[in-house]
């Protein structure tokens, strides 16, 4: 069993710079490939980024690519979104995801991928 807690979010203006972090429990975080995910009411869940358990491989939602970097300390069992040149469009409910594997990131973009989810942590840009 894995709990994610999320923070950083916030309100920002347009432009802006945000960290997000997202800690979690367990002894074996590094076995665990990290997503970040966000959501809009009345929208589907949208895939923001993924890193594998090491941190070497990372893959982005190609909308975001530039503008997000996807990172982890498995020390601190943490992974962290920055984002940057933020945007109104930017303005959603961010989620982190958790999953036992070792297989290619990339095959970790959807939803059902993810076994284990947290809360969420609002993020508003304001224009």
């Amino acid at each position: 069993q894995v709990q994610l807690v999320e923070s950083g979010g916030g309100l920002v203006q347009a432009g802006g710079s945000l960290r997000l972090s997202c800690a979690a429990s367990g002894r074996t975080f590094s076995a665990y490939t990290m997503g970040w995910f966000r959501q809009v009411p009345g929208k589907e869940r949208e895939f923001v980024a993924v890193i594998s358990g090491s941190g070497g491989s990372t893959y982005y939602a190609g909308s975001l690519k530039g503008r997000v970097t996807i990172s982890r300390d498995n020390a601190k069992n943490t992974v962290y979104l920055q984002m940057s040149s933020l945007t109104p469009e930017d303005t959603a409910v961010y989620c982190c995801a958790a999953q036992y594997t070792s297989a290619s990131v990339i095959a970790y973009t959807s939803t059902d991928a993810y076994t284990y989810w947290g809360q969420g942590t609002q993020v508003t840009v304001s224009s």
